[in-house]
């Protein structure tokens, strides 16, 4: 069967989505892809996870702007998000990958509303763009039902801001039935679901992953990798990044608005009035990070796990079954709290870093939003994945390896698209796991 939405949809064709209190009608644009998980009741480190490859049928791979011709009518969309300078070409071998070990229920859609220096010009309207791409995607094609999201590098932060524009709270959620029958249908759905957390454009949200995304920023000790943790070099680099990569630099520094306003990634570690960030997060069944351990010259290993420096435990050098250089997989259930907060000790300490920047009051400010984030998104569960190429052929390029931008250079990397299939494959065919993980 054809799938007409995607293939044949006219241009008089519009399908408006209605999201909470209006009706949403976008231009055409793009979209991307992480995968969290949630949902498991181990709150251990687990050393020795296997998952078993699996074979699977010919899935729907769509390029931007491509017109899809299909047997099949795909329900899953899998949006593939790429990091700074970049384009979707940097997906070709994850994708023919996912192709091949994914099924046909599966449309892979690699987003390029992004590419090269459109990632100069901030996180948010760049969130907005890819936000815009996806519900181009999901108007065109009808028989879609859920979303999933995997991101490289900047482009997990992309997807974290389009999933809060493209939230919408559950009928659960935001409102009573009006009688009786529906309210025990309702409630009996509530319970089979174990779920009101909404949609992310209209569709169930169901993976969001993020591969060496650098979700607390790139300020502070090591969280650049190739400044080589030299104070002074960590010093010039957040006045600098702004001449080089434009306002998502100030963005990452953690520099970015006024010193009474909190930084962008601070705000996107909770629901605000920019948008309903963790209620989107947590909208996902399952939420991953993998996070390179070491040789990462451009993200650190902190800031792509959501962890603390004292919760960095060395990793096994061994290799999970099946899965080279994925070393060990941690389930991290929520934590309940009532930050982040922007104290007034912030405040001034960002003023400090922003007029007069010197070690130690860049280091306090960081130290300060860093323990805030963590705990913003501490309170939705994770399943945090960490990968090792220190036995690889070219282990600094384990940037690009992690998602092997390149399949002669970086295919080191194969062991950790293979993981991130499996566990995709997986996922797909057990029952609903809570999102409250």
């Amino acid at each position: 069967m054809a799938s007409p939405p995607l293939v044949h949809a006219p241009c008089y064709y519009s399908r408006t989505l209605n999201f909470g209190n209006g009706k949403y009608s976008p231009a055409f644009s793009t979209f991307c892809v992480t995968y969290w998980t949630s949902g498991m009741n181990t709150t251990g480190r687990s050393t020795s996870l296997r998952i078993q490859a699996m074979t699977t049928t010919e899935a729907n791979v769509a390029a931007p702007k491509e017109v899809l011709k299909s047997k099949y009518d795909p329900d899953h969309l899998l949006v593939l998000v790429h990091g700074i300078l970049a384009s979707p070409s940097d997906w070709t071998y994850f994708g023919d990958e996912l192709k091949r070990r994914l099924g046909s229920n599966f449309l892979i859609y690699a987003s390029s509303s992004n590419t090269y220096t459109k990632t100069f010009g901030g996180i948010d309207g760049a969130g907005k763009r890819l936000a815009d791409e996806v519900m181009e995607v999901v108007q065109r094609t009808e028989s879609l039902k859920k979303i999933s999201f995997l991101a490289h590098s900047l482009g997990g932060l992309f997807a974290r801001y389009a999933i809060a524009v493209l939230y919408s709270p559950s009928a659960l959620a935001s409102g009573q039935p009006d009688d009786l029958y529906s309210c025990e249908v309702a409630l009996r759905e509530k319970a089979a679901a174990n779920s009101s957390v909404g949609k992310i454009a209209g569709l169930e949200p169901t993976n969001f992953i993020t591969l060496a995304t650098p979700h607390l920023g790139v300020r502070g000790k090591n969280q650049l990798p190739f400044l080589l943790g030299v104070p002074l070099l960590e010093k010039l680099a957040p006045p600098i990044a702004p001449f080089f990569v434009g306002r998502t630099g100030r963005q990452l520094f953690l520099t970015d608005g006024k010193p009474n306003r909190p930084p962008l990634l601070l705000r996107m570690a909770s629901d605000c009035k920019d948008g309903k960030f963790i209620s989107a997060l947590k909208a996902f069944k399952y939420r991953t990070v993998y996070a390179n351990v070491s040789y990462d010259h451009m993200v650190g290993w902190r800031t792509s796990s959501i962890r603390r420096e004292k919760e960095l435990v060395k990793p096994p050098r061994r290799s999970l079954d099946g899965y080279k250089h994925v070393v060990d997989v941690e389930y991290c259930p929520p934590v309940s709290c009532d930050g982040p907060h922007f104290p007034l000790e912030a405040a001034k300490a960002k003023e400090a870093a922003q007029t007069t920047p010197s070690t130690q009051n860049t280091s306090e400010y960081h130290d300060i939003m860093e323990e805030e984030m963590i705990q913003g998104l501490q309170r939705v569960g994770w399943k945090k994945v960490d990968v090792s190429f220190h036995s690889a052929l070219w282990p600094f390029f384990a940037h690009n390896n992690i998602h092997v931008k390149s399949e002669w250079l970086h295919n080191a990397g194969a062991g950790v698209v293979a993981h991130v299939a499996d566990s995709l494959k997986r996922q797909e065919s057990l029952p609903y796991i809570t999102a409250n993980l």
